[in-house]
């Protein structure tokens, strides 16, 4: 054999064997069959695993500086936690009346996956496994947008999917061919009456959906354009922070730093002010601080009486942003926080984790997460569902 031939024979081989890791096919980036299973490790104090038990939930948290989602539930008193492999993901909303996922991956070009439980697998005569379906969550279409959006929150209107393009200083309709529509935006980022879009001026980052964008309110860092940009280590930020009626799209709340992941909840307007580690809900024009938690706030969700709200580390580089958090004390987690007493009511912290983004639920019975197990992938399984799956 001469030596280009074994060259090419020794290339055909090394082709023949990439993309075979189902990770890489469905999150359509390489490097994810090398996610590192330390940054998964995880330390549950108090009742957590109780409270997930007690609520009958599935609870999915995007982790985006290491790249995952992560899905948490409790099955006959034992913890399961499953991931998904993902670029940057950020914001997330579940469809629970249609049982359906999106997820915002924000590199460049924003991405938007879709995912559905699995309800049965095809009968195949080239399959032996006796492996049987189950609700795992499975990626179903993934949309492409101009990575300018720079989509954060991601939210629900009827069955339209609607984000915050904070680079556009507008909350935009996402289309699935890949189109979007300007929708909302406050009144401080118009001249003229037009928007301003050309840059990102206020951090416009979250949504508290309502029945519709005119009942629903939006967190931003700033409630005017300054040559200072949320990007920049000089921005202000201390009680910079404000909340927007989609109504008047002028402030309905100030003094926060910061503010992330609105909610509404029994017509009240629930908050992270992420820059003081506290979340709390709107009152009188003001933040009622419900509880604090050791870290950055972001990430939050509303099941029954319990409030789930995730800390993220402090970067050092943008510790200017958090005046009220300990920087060398800061967690990476999700904390259960009663809603009327603040107690918190138990904790999971990942040691060697950094940031977490988003937080939403679904019932455990219509899902119990991604097809990727921790700690120890059962590849054979996954290998039947991904060949043979229906939703």
């Amino acid at each position: 054999m001469t030596r280009a031939m074994a060259e090419f024979d020794e290339m055909r081989a090394r082709h023949a064997a990439e993309w075979r890791d189902h990770a890489q096919v469905c999150s359509q980036w390489r490097e994810a069959a090398c996610v590192d299973p330390k940054l998964l490790h995880w330390r549950g104090r108090g009742g957590w695993w109780e409270t997930l038990t007690s609520l009958g939930i599935t609870l999915f948290v995007s982790r985006e500086y290491e790249h995952l989602v992560v899905a948490m539930r409790a099955e006959g008193g034992k913890p399961r936690v499953s991931f998904f492999p993902m670029p940057h993901p950020s914001g997330m909303v579940v469809d629970r009346a249609r049982s359906r996922l999106f997820i915002a991956s924000t590199r460049n070009p924003n991405q938007v996956f879709g995912f559905r439980p699995v309800r049965g697998l095809l009968r195949r005569s080239d399959t032996t496994s006796d492996v049987e379906a189950d609700t795992t969550m499975i990626p179903v279409c993934s949309r492409y947008y101009p990575g300018s959006l720079y989509l954060h929150d991601l939210a629900l209107f009827g069955p339209d999917l609607y984000g915050n393009a904070v680079g556009h200083n507008a909350v935009v309709r996402l289309g699935a061919d890949g189109k979007f529509e300007y929708r909302w935006w406050p009144k401080c980022v118009a001249e003229s009456g037009r928007l301003v879009r050309s840059s990102n001026f206020i951090q416009l980052n979250s949504i508290a959906a309502g029945s519709t964008l005119q009942k629903s309110f939006f967190t931003a860092s700033s409630d005017h354009m300054a040559r200072r940009r949320p990007g920049h280590l000089n921005f202000p930020v201390d009680r910079r922070g404000v909340i927007f009626s989609g109504r008047t799209r002028e402030p309905i709340c100030t003094g926060l730093t910061r503010p992330h992941s609105a909610r509404l909840a029994e017509g009240k307007v629930w908050v992270a002010n992420s820059g003081y580690g506290e979340v709390g809900f709107v009152s009188d024009g003001r933040l009622e601080v419900v509880s604090r938690i050791p870290g950055w706030t972001r990430g939050l969700c509303i099941v029954n009486d319990v409030i789930f709200v995730a800390a993220s580390r402090v970067i050092p580089r943008f510790s200017c942003y958090a005046p009220g958090v300990d920087v060398a004390s800061s967690v990476c987690g999700v904390f259960a926080i009663g809603r009327e007493t603040g107690a918190i009511l138990g904790s999971l912290e990942w040691p060697r984790g950094n940031q977490v983004f988003a937080l939403d639920w679904i019932e455990q019975s219509a899902s119990g997460g991604f097809p990727f197990e921790w700690p120890r992938r059962r590849h054979g399984r996954e290998k039947q569902v991904f060949y043979s799956y229906l939703t």
